[in-house]
């Protein structure tokens, strides 16, 4: 499960595009309507950065989030997936993803309300 921003007209957008090229075989829940209590998700987490989610309950967040994604979907997009899953393209996504999620606001689609906090949450109780 991918959860999101739904609240954020380009998380929102964003998600629609993947529906519509990647074709995932995943879920699309929007923070605001998922049960992060039982996902084991702080609110504050869920405001942050997009969150995969595993069957396991294993979380994934941020550019790692997209690449599960990636990889869930399968062929030539998997490929770029297991490319940002590892070092040292992880760190150089990761840090691309904090540039787009700090600046989602400022993006097509993107409004005040798609800012998201200062800091990065305490995520103590997600898992890796």
């Amino acid at each position: 499960m991918l959860v999101y921003d739904g609240d954020c007209g380009f998380c929102t957008a964003s998600v629609a595009v993947a529906r519509r090229l990647l074709r995932p075989a995943c879920e699309f829940t929007p923070w605001q309507s998922a049960d992060l209590a039982s996902l084991g998700v702080p609110r504050e987490r869920a405001e942050y950065e997009a969150l995969w989610v595993t069957p396991d309950g294993a979380v994934h967040g941020g550019a790692q989030a997209v690449a599960r994604l990636l990889l869930r979907t399968g062929g030539g997009w998997a490929v770029l997936g297991a490319v940002l899953a590892r070092a040292p393209v992880r760190w150089i996504a990761h840090a691309a993803y904090r540039v787009v999620a700090n600046n989602r606001q400022r993006l097509p689609g993107g409004t005040r309300t798609c800012a998201v906090p200062a800091r990065r949450p305490h995520d103590a109780h997600s898992r890796p």
